[in-house]
């Protein structure tokens, strides 16, 4: 197929999360010999801010990790949509962009039979902000694919589309793997940026008591924290590292014993079943991870033997010092959780996702060759077949433009 992607940023991470997904599910569409054009802007935020911090260079840093990948950059104003989409077959643009290129791509695909188009939704508003909604006109795409069943059927609820599918967010599996014979360097380490107000309670509860009461050595990588957060997270003893490519996570995850996650508020009381891409991330890397509470209600993993769930700041304490102090028990969680994506979670399993919705909708492409890895062992990482059981089928019916990304 010949597809054609508009996002906010490929080249840029700085707190934007969509970017780890969309550069590992590119990169399995070239290697499926489909071609991928992929547009940015030229003002993008995240971009924008990254070069801020660490100057223009850092933009073409990925490219030594995701060598096949590159984008276009386009100003709104002067963009020919007639030129970018000729040929193409498939067409996804992500939420965040503007809401008027969102349009003009639409009025694009009335007036042309020879693509389908597809919306991309990984954004909490459709939740916690309907109203917003109302900004994106939709009407003439042919479906949206959303990263929960919640956000999915809003969609055909309200009538914002008349079809939509469920389209998890995944590791990138060459990428985010173990990593062995790195020098120990703490017990935890957490990669996550600071996310206003949506988790500051807990981020307190589940992270900071905790390390400050077990007198853990940990490290905490991540963007936008306020010089109060600093000053909280070196009270505890907690090093604030700054920003870390996405891409070079594994390398954190390799000279640290543990991991947590601390899902932001929107995500526990109005998304269950959506972890964030951060999950899939870790455990990817085999890397024992305790989760503050979430709702996996959609059963993308095993709660307790994929990851361990703390109730409460006391009970996190106590899982972390099992794991800091028993090393076999470290051990088999995180060849659990590692197992558990490369059977169901990574890119590649959403590309085969991807093109059983293409082929639903009448534009068809090549499924990967099915491999079963061998051994799913801690430190060894591995292909990953196109085993996935399958998006989530789509129904009868089948955030400000520059706003900061929860990852």
């Amino acid at each position: 197929m010949n597809v054609v992607l508009f996002c906010h940023s490929l080249r840029s991470d700085w707190n934007h999360g969509n970017a780890h997904f969309l550069r590992g599910v590119v990169t399995e569409l070239l290697e499926r010999a489909h071609t991928v054009t992929v547009y940015e802007p030229r003002d993008a935020w995240s971009a924008a801010n990254l070069v801020a911090e660490r100057g223009e260079r850092a933009l073409d840093d990925y490219r030594s990790v995701y060598p096949t990948l590159d984008s276009v950059d386009y100003d709104l104003v002067t963009l020919d949509l007639d030129r970018a989409l000729d040929g193409a077959d498939l067409v996804i643009v992500h939420e965040w962009n503007d809401h008027e290129l969102v349009r003009r791509v639409g009025a694009h695909r009335a007036s042309t039979a020879g693509y389908r188009l597809l919306f991309h939704d990984t954004h909490h508003r459709s939740v916690t902000r309907r109203e917003e909604m109302d900004a994106y006109d939709l009407t003439h795409y042919d479906g949206v694919l959303a990263f929960g069943e919640v956000i999915r059927d809003l969609y055909l609820v309200e009538g914002w589309a008349e079809r939509a599918w469920t389209w998890h967010e995944a590791a990138d599996a060459r990428v985010f793997r173990p990593l062995g014979g790195r020098p120990r360097e703490g017990d935890l380490v957490w990669v996550g940026n600071w996310g206003d107000d949506e988790r500051t309670q807990e981020i307190a509860e589940f992270l900071v008591e905790p390390v400050r009461a077990l007198g853990l050595r940990a490290r905490v990588h991540g963007v936008r924290y306020p010089e109060e957060a600093r000053r909280t997270l070196a009270g505890a003893g907690i090093e604030y590292a700054g920003w870390l490519p996405n891409y070079e996570a594994p390398e954190a995850f390799a000279r640290f014993a543990v991991t947590v996650h601390v899902p932001r508020r929107p995500y526990v009381r109005a998304l269950p079943g959506i972890p964030t891409i951060r999950v899939f991330e870790a455990l990817a890397c085999g890397i024992p991870l305790v989760s503050a509470p979430w709702d996996d209600a959609e059963g993308l993993f095993t709660p307790g033997a994929d990851f361990l769930v703390a109730r409460d700041g006391a009970e996190m304490r106590r899982h972390l010092a099992t794991l800091v102090n028993e090393p076999d028990a470290a051990l088999e969680l995180a060849a659990r959780g590692r197992a558990t994506v490369l059977e169901r979670h990574t890119c590649a399993h959403r590309v085969d996702e991807l093109l059983d919705i293409c082929a639903e909708l009448g534009v068809d492409g090549p499924r990967a060759v099915e491999t079963t890895p061998s051994d799913i062992s801690f430190l060894v990482p591995h292909a990953v077949g196109a085993d996935a059981s399958g998006a989530r089928s789509e129904g009868t019916r089948s955030h400000p433009d520059h706003e900061p990304r929860p990852t």
